[in-house]
This record gives C-alpha cells, sequence and structure tokens, in this order.
C-alpha cells in the first residue's frame, strides 16, 4: 500500500524545524515516523495514524475527519486516524503531531525481538 509522499515530506518538514530527532521506517505497508524508538504517527495510503495517548483519545475523536484506529480489527485506545480533509493546512497536521509529540515520552517501547 503507498502512502501519501506529500505528507510525509511535510511531517519531516515540521519535526526538522522543531529540531525533534527523528527516524522513518516502512511499517504496516506504510510509513511511520519514530522518536525516541517509539512510533510518533504512520501514514498509511492517505490516512494519518497518530499515537496521541488515552487523555487525548475521546475528545479527538469528536473532531471532524477523525475515526478510531482499528487496524486489528478492535479498536486502539490512543491511537486515532486522520482521514485527508482533516490534514489539509499546515495547521491541522500540526495539531496531530503535537498531540503525538506531547504524549510520545510518556509512550511505553515496543519490546526488541531477540534474535
Amino acid at each position: 500500500m503507498a502512502y501519501s509522499e506529500s505528507t510525509a515530506a511535510r511531517i519531516e518538514d515540521y519535526l526538522t524545524a522543531k529540531n525533534v530527532a527523528h527516524s522513518s521506517k516502512k511499517m504496516f505497508g506504510g510509513l511511520c515516523f519514530l522518536v525516541d524508538d517509539k512510533m510518533l504517527v504512520g501514514l498509511i495510503g492517505e490516512q494519518l495514524m497518530a499515537r496521541i495517548g488515552p487523555d487525548n483519545y475521546e475528545e479527538s475523536l469528536a473532531k471532524p475527519h477523525v475515526d478510531a484506529m482499528d487496524f486489528t480489527g478492535r479498536e486502539m485506545k490512543g491511537y486515532v486516524y486522520v482521514n485527508p480533509d482533516g490534514l489539509v493546512n499546515d495547521e491541522d497536521l500540526q495539531l496531530w503531531l503535537d498531540l503525538a509529540l506531547e504524549y510520545n515520552p510518556k509512550a511505553k517501547s515496543s519490546k526488541k525481538k531477540k534474535n
């Protein structure tokens, strides 16, 4: 599955401008951005997947163009999908990036697989 390269570039530009050390990795058939080896946001097709944490979850679901993330078939609290119409303006994208950056220090890292 392809992902929006233009949105990926906008994310890259924003994180770089804020001097946030980050990396990107192809995952889930899309592209994920990581901070401190933890997923910050991802792009799956045209949608943004944002790890915003449980405290911002319910309020975020009430916003336009936002859906619960159910990548595995069940709702994952603390993660949302933002549809392309919710990412048109840089301010819209920055809202989700800032929420994800705010939650990132509290997020747990995935366990590393042993070789």
